[in-house]
């Protein structure tokens, strides 16, 4: 497609948990340059990750200013920026200086789930309120654990000083030259700590966890004057905040209530959009993607957070080199059946919801059938909640599908096989930073992809069906207390 000058650009940053990413959209949604800066996680102690706040912070900025200097003359272009970050993760920081006061404490942690165990009488009220679950993976705990073990916030919450809550409210506040405080509806709901009726705080809960409200930034819209980036001698308004799933559901337009959007990075989100506030689903999530003026947009979810963290996980257990490259072959070999594998690495997710469930393998196996039977159980952790899904509302006709895990086909195709629908893996894997992008164009009816995806069509697999059922037998015993057999 010739480049059209005069078009309008929107820069997209999007910030992962192992990359902080800048991408140059046109008003068509084409990708202009993109830029990469990698990002370390650090685990301190089991059941801790953590990140350097600083490090995110100058990562954006990297990769801003490389992709301003890639656009040359037309980085003028650029009216916007949208900014889309780790739901769940928190920093706390001073108001004043604007310095970190703990690290960045991922949406994976769970250090405090024992303390939460406390608030088990309130969970059924807590869901009815956030549409989340009691889980050390959000961020209420972590907040609080901060305000107990960190002197310096405790200090600072003491002096009037303490700005705390999602990682997007930091890093608007360090990347803007006004330091604005602000939290986005996306991230502010995966705190605890959020009515998603109210769309604000809920005093409630504020009281339930200790945490003081004057700590918290004020809560505005998705779209919404955050402030102005500077890089490159440029001054650009951040005018979009959203969480990373969120915005991935708008990668390709508005999305359709017939289809369930599947985003496989570090873990696998899969959404279904419910238009209006859907009320309370006893094993899903409920949430917010999107205020827009009086628009407000919500969904249902599901979690499987030992998606790409499992792989990872499996990898260096077995002390491998490089399984990217390994498991599409991997995946394509016949006539060995891989063990089955029970999945709690980052903590079992929806369905089941066990922060620290004990993940193990059925049998013994050569080392890459039990990286294929890793591979299979994030499919069939998805498909235990597509069986969900399928029966809240009217049928699914298909799964759309992103993230960097799509690269793997075995993978797309064993979840269109077992979930008998067809699957489409665009070709711009990219689906935040689009969703984003689509989000600052002012959401256009007309937003094609200039290169078609790939559909997988279901086939018939009764060798992966009868794992399913026994890995569903698996989990329920396992849960149960038994032994695996």
């Amino acid at each position: 497609m010739p480049v059209e000058r005069n078009l309008p650009l929107f820069l997209a940053l999007d910030q992962g948990g192992h990359a902080s990413r800048a991408l140059v959209f046109d008003a068509h949604g084409v990708a202009q340059v993109r830029s990469l800066r990698e990002v370390q996680m650090h685990h301190p102690q089991p059941d801790w990750v953590e990140q350097d706040p600083e490090e995110l912070v100058a990562s954006l900025l990297d990769a801003t200013r490389e992709v301003l200097h890639e656009l040359g003359a037309r980085a003028t272009q650029i009216v916007s920026i949208g900014l889309a970050t780790q739901r769940s993760s928190i920093v706390c920081w001073d108001r004043v200086t604007g310095q970190a006061l703990s690290p960045v404490i991922s949406w994976q942690d769970r250090r405090a789930h024992e303390w939460l165990a406390r608030l088990a009488p309130h969970a059924e009220a807590i869901h009815a309120t956030t549409g989340l679950m009691l889980s050390a993976h959000y961020g209420a705990s972590k907040l609080r654990w901060c305000l107990d073990h960190l002197p310096a916030v405790a200090q600072a919450g003491a002096e009037g000083r303490l700005a705390f809550g999602p990682l997007a409210s930091f890093l608007v506040f360090r990347l803007t030259e006004e330091h604005k405080l602000a939290a986005d509806p996306a991230n502010a709901a995966r705190t605890l700590l959020w009515n998603l009726k109210s769309q604000d705080w809920d005093d409630g809960l504020l009281h339930l966890f200790s945490i003081p409200r004057t700590a918290l930034p004020p809560c505005v819209p998705t779209r919404h004057g955050f402030g102005h980036i500077v890089a490159d001698g440029q001054r650009i308004p951040l005018t979009v905040v959203n969480g990373d799933q969120s915005a991935a559901l708008f990668a390709y337009g508005k999305p359709h209530a017939n289809s369930a959007y599947i985003n496989m990075g570090t873990g696998a989100f899969m959404q279904r959009m419910s238009g209006e506030y859907p009320g309370y689903q006893p094993r899903l999530l409920t949430g917010i993607v999107l205020r827009d003026g009086d628009e407000s947009a919500y969904v249902l979810e599901a979690t499987v957070n030992g998606a790409g963290a499992a792989l990872q996980w499996i990898e260096e257990d077995l002390g491998l080199e490089e399984i990217e490259q390994q498991l599409p072959a991997w995946l394509a070999r016949d006539g060995v059946e891989p063990p089955l594998f029970l999945n709690g690495i980052s903590g079992l997710g929806a369905p089941y919801w066990v922060a620290d469930f004990e993940s193990r393998f059925s049998a013994e196996a050569e080392p890459w059938q039990m990286v294929v039977a890793v591979a299979e159980s994030i499919v069939f952790l998805l498909q235990v909640n597509i069986d969900i899904f399928q029966k809240l509302a009217s049928p699914l006709e298909q799964l759309i599908a992103s993230g960097g895990l799509t690269w793997y086909e075995g993978l797309c195709q064993r979840i269109s096989d077992l979930s008998g629908l067809r699957l489409y893996r665009p070709a711009e894997y990219e689906a935040t930073a689009r969703g984003l992008a689509w989000l600052l164009a002012g959401k256009p009816e007309d937003w094609p992809e200039t290169e078609f995806g790939v559909w997988f069509k279901p086939r018939a697999n009764p060798a992966l069906r009868a794992r399913y059922e026994r890995w569903r037998t698996a989990m329920d015993t396992a849960l149960a207390g038994d032994v695996v057999p």
